[in-house]
């Protein structure tokens, strides 16, 4: 029980903050359903995206790692194409996720993806395969320069070939004109200099690919087995999202990064000089009107410390800190108890 109450001044206190990293690799065997018939993939009634988990998602043990969904802008070629399937579902995922991650110009209009970073002009992502990964892997941000993705972007829909590896390869040269925080440009060299093929956005956990990464029309079968003879353009036309989905987890090799956790620190150095807390008002520590710590009766007074209490300005107790073992204080020592809140 503390005998008194220490005030703590500004040079008591210091803020600090660290960034915590965790590798997270996602390998095509469990994206692609490696749980006959595909019970790690979640369907839903709408159509609208899919949920890959790492175990079969009704089990209690199932993590959610990332949902999956494609869609194109109405302004798009493929727009208003002969026979196209859920094209008004596909124009709204497109547009839901070009309002959070892309913003509104000065009409009020959404903008489209941009190729290049450059809101103003330039290539636009007018049809795309969205990751939105999940919290739990992302935590707050994916660390940049950190993530990797390899599709097969060639190659018949049963034997995929033609590798190709998407980086995140500038980390020093990230954007931040997004509504959604920081992003950067996905490329084919690790070194930056390849082709701009997508965006990460580090904060959301998205990341958005242009489905020109398979060639279009040109480019090896992108589909299932079952629609071997579908390239990625058939797919986002006559075929289903969840069928674009499954395509994609097809020809999905690998994917990794590490993600960020953000432990902000407050540091409270609690000081005890020579001729402080040498008393204690706890009643155990007086019998019989004699200190039971003294051997002696002219020995000066001496207490053990075993806990640090924070109190608010009007004495209300806020936080308590308990020491690994007794120090014994009297007045012939003092020392400074380093007290760390983290949140």
């Amino acid at each position: 029980m503390a005998s008194t109450f220490k005030t703590l001044t500004n040079s008591d206190v210091a803020s600090t903050r660290s960034m915590l990293h965790e590798a997270i690799p996602i390998t095509g065997t469990i994206v692609s359903g490696t749980y006959e018939p595909n019970l790690n993939i979640k369907n839903y009634v709408h159509g609208m995206f899919q949920s890959v988990y790492d175990y079969p998602y009704l089990s209690s043990s199932a993590n959610h790692i990332f949902d999956l969904t494609a869609g194109f802008s109405a302004n798009s070629s493929l727009s208003g194409s002969a026979g196209i399937v859920q094209e008004a579902k596909k124009i709204n995922m497109y547009n839901e996720l070009a309002q959070i991650l892309v913003g509104y110009d000065i009409t009020g209009s959404i903008r489209e993806f941009d190729q290049d970073g450059d809101l103003t002009g330039g290539a636009k992502i007018s049809e795309a395969l969205f990751f939105s990964f999940a919290r739990l892997l992302t935590k707050d941000e994916i660390k940049k320069g950190s993530f990797g993705m390899t599709l097969l972007t060639g190659g018949v829909v049963s034997a995929p070939a033609n590798p190709l590896t998407i980086y995140d390869a500038n980390k020093n040269a990230y954007l931040v004109n997004s509504p959604a925080g920081e992003y950067t440009l996905l490329h084919t060299a690790s070194d930056g200099s390849g082709t701009p093929v997508g965006l990460l956005y580090y904060q959301a956990g998205i990341a958005v690919i242009t489905a020109s990464v398979f060639g279009g029309n040109t480019a090896g079968y992108f589909g299932t087995p079952a629609y071997s003879q579908s390239t990625i353009n058939d797919y986002l036309v006559s075929g289903s999202i969840s069928g674009a989905c499954d395509g994609m987890r097809n020809r999905l090799n690998n994917i990794q990064f590490n993600n960020t956790t953000e432990l902000n620190s407050t540091i409270y150095f609690c000081r005890a000089n020579h001729n402080e807390f040498n008393y204690s008002s706890n009643p155990t520590y007086i019998s019989a009107s004699k200190i039971v710590v003294k051997e002696i009766a002219d020995n000066d007074p001496v207490a053990y410390a075993t806990t640090v209490g924070l109190y608010s300005p009007s004495n209300e107790l806020l936080a308590v800190a308990k020491l690994s073992e007794p120090l014994k204080k009297d007045s012939s020592n003092e020392f400074t108890l380093r007290v760390r809140l983290d949140y």
